[in-house]
């Protein structure tokens, strides 16, 4: 490493704080760290500053928490701060072009998708409820638009049946980690940031922001439509069900064998044997494999039924 870079981070979740402790382990100066407010959090509403804000907290690292960055003195302060880069990932803010500016190799962001698609909010869980195959990382160079600069660096992964938004999100995170500490070093040697590729506009999709009733099974789906809504959705929303008139959550599923038989005359969500088999749409079949009953901890499908939650014949809703 020939220089050492003065470098802002802006980030929020777990996400972020995976980047930040990289580059607080690459040898570089993190000179600010950006994070959304504290805010109040489960049954006791108890402030709590976020995990980027905590560990910049406990590396005594400075930390500023604007709302936005409409007030001058916030953007003044920023430039103030006379940054080489800014890393940003998952910070949950708007940024004007006078931010963006403001560092001199500009704004770099980890970006959990493959760019132009899944630009926006949630591409971990689009990526997977869509039925991608793959997803990655890229680091874009920053612009006024939603997700639309260039891109500096991409890596693919896999996307598989099994995979769930809670094992995405963690191996792009190690893996935006990473390509980022690379990405620093590569500046710090030669003074000159990678060139950047331009993204095909035409090729984009947008991952809208996920909401709580998102997480609401929809039957008449088929059953491969609704395994993939309940890993994209794990474990935040989560998935569920009403079943007379209490909701159950959906924690693990899977489609049935190829060669199970769907019955006839029997309505769609209806619950068909003691191994956990529920009627989907397109006569599709879904195995249920670990629910949580309202007020209960999760258990597997067979603890369900014995517990009467549960029975063979409940029709789910």
């Amino acid at each position: 490493m020939t220089k050492t870079l003065r470098i802002g981070f802006m980030g929020t979740p777990d996400f972020a704080r995976i980047a930040l402790e990289a580059i607080a382990q690459s040898g570089h100066e993190i000179v600010c760290v950006y994070s959304q407010p504290p805010r109040p959090k489960g049954r006791g509403h108890k402030t709590i500053p976020s995990p980027v804000h905590s560990f910049a907290a406990d590396h005594n690292i400075a930390v500023f928490t604007p709302i936005n960055f409409k007030d001058q003195a916030d953007i003044d302060a920023f430039k103030a701060h006379n940054l080489d880069i800014a890393i940003v990932a998952a910070y949950g803010l708007i940024l004007p072009q006078s931010i963006l500016d403001a560092p001199k190799y500009g704004c770099v962001n980890i970006h959990g998708s493959l760019l132009p698609r899944w630009r926006g909010a949630a591409p971990i869980q689009r990526a997977i409820w869509a039925g991608d195959e793959e997803s990655g990382i890229c680091l874009m160079q920053m612009e006024a638009g939603l997700d639309t600069g260039p891109v500096i660096a991409s890596q693919s992964c896999p996307i598989t049946p099994q995979t769930t938004a809670n094992d995405l999100h963690d191996t792009l995170a190690s893996m935006g980690a990473q390509m980022t500490a690379e990405l620093l070093e590569t500046l710090a040697d030669t003074g000159t940031m990678p060139q950047a590729t331009p993204q095909d506009d035409a090729q984009s999709t947008y991952a809208k922001m996920l909401h709580k009733n998102h997480g609401q099974i929809n039957w008449q789906h088929t059953a491969g439509e609704i395994d993939r809504q309940v890993r994209a959705l794990n474990p935040w929303p989560g998935t569920w069900a009403t079943i007379k008139d209490d909701r159950i959550k959906i924690i693990a599923a899977a489609p049935a064998a190829e060669n199970a038989a769907a019955p006839q005359n029997l309505e769609i969500g209806t619950i068909l044997d003691k191994q956990g088999h529920i009627l989907c749409g397109n006569d599709t079949i879904l195995h249920l494999k670990q629910v949580q009953p309202a007020g209960k901890k999760a258990m597997d499908f067979t603890a369900a039924l014995n517990g009467g939650y549960l029975a063979v014949g409940d029709r789910l809703s």
